[in-house]
């Protein structure tokens, strides 16, 4: 293999491995994206779940007072 072809190779390869650190950064970049969206879902999800159990005591509280109404009348 002479110098020229040699040097050729090396410098597709190169290229090669900089577009392949490329993509891997973008998709580390991404990843890191991804997780922090999928914790803050988990935060709102919980939130949510909370004024749900808030509401359906309430809810459930209205109820048994008019129960109480009801049975008194």
């Amino acid at each position: 293999m002479d110098t020229r072809h040699f040097e050729e190779e090396l410098a597709a390869l190169s290229r090669t491995l900089d577009v392949a650190l490329e993509r891997m950064g973008r998709l580390a970049e991404e990843n890191a994206s991804l997780r922090r969206g999928r914790d803050q879902m988990a935060v709102e999800r919980a939130a949510l779940m909370a004024r749900n159990e808030q509401a359906r005591t309430r809810v459930e509280a209205m109820i048994e007072r008019l129960r109480s109404l009801e049975a008194a009348g």
